[in-house]
This record gives structure tokens, C-alpha cells and sequence, in this order.
């Protein structure tokens, strides 16, 4: 063998050994690929790290010691719109008692997850938007030992450049907080989805222009409370209003007639009226006459009940020996042994007697129905004798109060027992003047 062929075969050798080195170092790399990645944690069993954490695209999984991995599906679409959002719906299946994001949808925490989706181009919108992201619980099936909680979390696409891409969703952390207050945080899958131009599908695509404005939605808080308590005061004042509006209308009682004045006050103020009418000096003396004897008819009816003016003399004596005891003698004169007569002297019989009024009305019906003139002195003595007849006649100021009492305590109802208005023809008659006035208690009538 020469030199040269020595060497082809050395050559030739090492090339085979490279050759070998090569396919063995394949062989060795395809069966650690071939051989089958040991799972995280089956559903329903323990996990087998459970103090140990593996990170996958930044999302690190951690299940407490002794607790069981929630079981995640996760759906996220195939194809989407560049700057539209795309959804990712999530489903837990989990243990009961145990509750899915325990802060809630408090998306701002997750700083990490949010660094790996800007980095692959999906942003997590405001979730006080349009597109926030909802969490909801089915109910609770009591022949099963889990519950399951739905989570749908928008993605906005943003590529990179214009034009078709494929972009990779990288793992999402989920947290479910057990009972006893251990977190458990499990990862979504990758997705990957064909993200399109919104004018992609439009021959000849041309820049539009800014759209019109549009209101902006504002809340006037301020204007709204202002408003409606603005509106409950004039309610409530025109209530109040109205209200007071009925009080003030509402049917009053009438008021009670002065209490009508004493019979004997009416007759001194008419006989001094005609005192000082001046009808002597105007010689009417007839008239003068007329209006004394007028009055004190009249004061005789009001003060014992009758009517005064329209009696006759005789019928006014009768009226008087029967309703005015106590008040007026009914002693008729006795002759004395110097020839006068003189009534009999009593003590306590009243002040004015009956024979006095009785030649009073005489003479005032001498003068009214027999045409006499009577004469100045005689109209002085008529005035004069009036108003003694008034004067006798008229009660002491302690039976004008007992009488006023006795009134009032007949006639105000008793606030313990009221007792029902009499009928009509049950109503006891009113009683009259001399009963109201009456004499005190040892007055009586007197023998004639």
C-alpha cells in the first residue's frame, strides 16, 4: 500500500468518528425530547412538589403542601382584530369553600403577568370600561365535592406592525384561596391567534378622517343632589303650605254673644236719656210722661218675665204678686188713728211695695189714655218714682254672683260624664228673671 492511500484511509476513518460522534449526540437529544414531561399535579391528588414552584413564561405556579391543584380550562379564540379586545374565558374547577381571585378582580397587582403580555402584545383593558373582566360561580351541586367559578378576562391585540401576525398568549395566574387562607396559583395554557388588520378584507384602504366629537358622559353630582333636594323642600314646603292653608280655613266655632246686660242697667240709662232730653224745657211733657212710664214697663217684663209694654196694669200687678217675691211688698195700706194710711212696718220685707207701682201705672194711664197734661212736677215726681222702682227692685251684687255661678255650673258640661243633650221635648223650660235673681232663701210673698 502506497503512502497516498494510507492517508485517504485515515481520513476517511475520522470522518466516520465525526460522523458517529454526531448521530449519538442526535440520538441522546431526541430521546430526552421523545421522553414524556412529568405533570405539575393530577385533579383530585396531591400535588408532588407541593413546597416547590415552576415558573412557566413568568407564570409561577404555587400549590400548598397537602392541598389539591384546581383543575383549568381555558378557551381564547383563534383569530382576532388588531386593537380589538379577544377573550379569554376561563373555568375553574375547585374545592368548595375555596374562592377564585380572593382580592377580586384587582388586576393591577399582577405586575409580572402584565410585563409578559405587553411584551407579547396584549393589553388588559380598564377595567371600568366597557371590557372589564367578569367573575361569576355556578350554583352548588350538592352531589358533587367542587365548585366551579367562570372568569372571562379581555385581551386587546396590539401587534407590533401592521399586517397579519400570529401572537402568542402567554400563561395567565390564577388564584383560589382555600378556607384556611393559603393561596393555591395555577397558570393558564398558552394560546396562540391570527390577528388581522381592521381594513384588511377593503381593496384600496385609505386613511379616514377624525370622527365627529361626541357628548362626552359626565355626572354632575353636586347639580344632581341639588337638584333633588332642591325638589324634596318644595314638596315638603308646598305640603306645608297646603296644610296650613286648611288650618287656617277650617270652619271655626262662632264666637259667643256678649252675655246681654242686666235689665236694670238698660232702664237707669234710659231714664237718665230722658232727663236730659230737655223735654220739660220744650214743655213735651206728654211724651216726657210717656217715655218714664215706657221704660219702666218695659224694665218690669225684662226683670220678672212678661212682657212689660204689652200688659195692661192689672195683668203686670198679678204678674208681680206671682214672680217678684222677695222683691216687691204685696202689704196693702192700713189706716192709722190720725186718718192716714200707712203700710205695716217690716223689717225685712223689701224695699218698694206693690201699691207703689200701682199708682204709678195709674197715673201713667191717667195721662196716656184719659188726654191729662200732666205738669212739670209732676214729670220730675214720675222720673223720680222710676227710678226708685228700679232701684228697689234690682238684686245685690252677692245674688247677681250666686246667680251667674249657678248659671255657669248648668250649663258647662262635666268633663268625667258627659251625659246626651236632652230632646226637644224633654228641654226643661228656661227659667225666668225672678228665678235667675230670685229673693234669698227667707224672702217669700207676704200676706195681702
Amino acid at each position: 500500500m502506497s503512502r497516498g492511500s494510507a492517508r485517504c484511509s485515515c481520513r476517511f476513518a475520522e470522518i466516520i468518528a465525526i460522523c458517529m460522534l454526531f448521530l449519538g449526540a442526535a440520538s441522546h437529544a431526541s430521546a430526552q425530547q421523545q421522553q414524556p414531561a412529568v405533570p405539575a399535579a393530577d385533579a383530585g391528588q396531591p400535588s408532588a412538589s407541593a413546597e416547590s414552584a415552576a415558573s412557566i413564561s413568568g407564570c409561577v405556579e404555587s400549590i400548598p403542601k397537602g392541598s389539591v391543584r384546581p383543575n383549568i380550562d381555558d378557551v381564547f379564540p383563534a383569530n382576532g382584530t388588531s386593537g380589538w379586545a379577544a377573550t379569554l374565558s376561563i373555568t375553574v374547577r375547585h374545592g368548595k369553600g375555596e374562592r377564585v381571585l380572593p382580592a377580586g378582580l384587582d388586576l393591577a397587582s399582577a405586575v409580572e403577568a402584565k410585563k409578559y403580555l405587553r411584551k407579547a402584545g396584549f393589553v388588559i383593558p380598564d377595567q371600568d370600561g366597557g371590557a372589564g373582566a367578569r367573575l361569576w360561580s355556578e350554583p352548588d351541586n350538592p352531589q358533587t365535592t367542587e365548585a366551579i367559578t367562570h372568569l372571562d378576562l379581555p385581551l386587546i391585540t396590539l401587534p407590533e406592525s401592521p399586517g397579519r401576525h400570529v401572537m402568542e398568549l402567554p400563561p395567565l395566574p390564577v388564584a383560589v384561596a382555600r378556607a384556611n387562607g393559603e393561596v393555591a396559583t395555577v397558570c393558564t395554557h398558552a394560546h396562540s391567534i391570527v390577528v388581522e388588520d381592521p381594513i384588511a378584507s377593503t381593496p384600496s384602504a385609505e386613511p379616514k378622517p377624525n370622527p365627529p366629537p361626541r357628548p362626552q358622559r359626565e355626572t354632575w353630582t353636586a347639580l344632581k343632589k341639588a337638584v333633588l333636594w332642591g325638589s324634596i323642600g318644595i314638596l315638603a314646603g308646598a305640603i306645608l303650605a297646603y296644610l296650613a292653608y286648611r288650618w287656617r280655613k277650617r270652619p271655626k266655632p262662632a264666637a259667643p254673644p256678649p252675655p246681654p246686660r242686666p235689665p236694670w242697667e238698660i232702664a237707669l240709662e234710659k231714664l237718665s236719656e230722658v232727663r236730659e232730653a230737655g223735654l220739660l224745657d220744650r214743655e213735651r211733657y206728654t211724651e216726657y210722661f210717656d217715655r218714664v212710664s215706657d221704660t219702666v214697663r218695659s224694665y218690669l217684663g225684662a226683670r220678672f218675665g212678661f212682657d212689660g209694654l204689652e200688659s195692661t196694669t192689672d195683668e203686670i200687678l198679678a204678674a208681680l204678686r206671682t214672680h217678684a217675691a222677695g222683691f216687691v211688698r204685696t202689704q196693702s195700706r192700713q189706716s192709722s188713728p190720725d186718718g192716714l194710711d200707712h203700710a205695716p212696718f217690716d223689717a225685712n220685707a223689701p224695699a218698694i211695695a206693690l201699691y207703689e207701682i200701682r199708682d204709678f201705672l195709674s197715673d201713667c194711664d191717667l195721662v196716656k189714655f184719659a188726654n191729662l197734661t200732666p205738669t212739670p212736677e209732676q214729670c220730675a215726681l214720675a222720673l223720680t218714682t222710676g227710678e226708685h222702682i228700679v232701684h228697689g227692685t234690682t238684686p245685690s251684687a252677692a245674688q247677681v254672683a250666686s246667680a251667674v255661678s249657678s248659671a255657669a255650673s248648668e250649663t258647662s258640661p262635666t268633663t268625667d260624664t258627659p251625659t246626651a243633650a236632652p230632646r226637644e221635648h224633654e228641654r226643661e223650660p228656661e227659667a225666668d228673671d225672678a228665678t235667675k235673681y230670685g229673693p234669698p232663701a227667707d224672702g217669700g210673698e207676704g200676706k195681702p
